[in-house]
């Protein structure tokens, strides 16, 4: 049994952070059912992408694809 802190901290065991993967920094979900809370490992729905390629929306518009960086240097 553990004891909520003044802040509602708790410390999930060792033996269950272990068997559940949790390192320091992990991410955890807590869901409210029926009278008891279910507390697991986040997980994204999708897997996350392996570069931040596309990540950010821009409001300029595109580049063209013929674009030459070295006409901007040209008097």
């Amino acid at each position: 049994m553990e004891t909520a802190t003044s802040k509602g901290q708790v410390t999930i065991p060792k033996a269950l952070r272990q068997q559940l993967g949790l390192a320091r920094g992990s991410r955890i979900c807590f869901e409210l059912v029926g009278d008891h809370i279910e507390v697991r490992p986040w997980r994204p729905q999708q897997p996350l992408p392996a570069s931040g390629f596309g990540l950010l929306k821009s409001q300029r518009p595109p580049v063209p694809v013929d674009f030459e960086a070295a006409s901007l240097l040209r008097p």
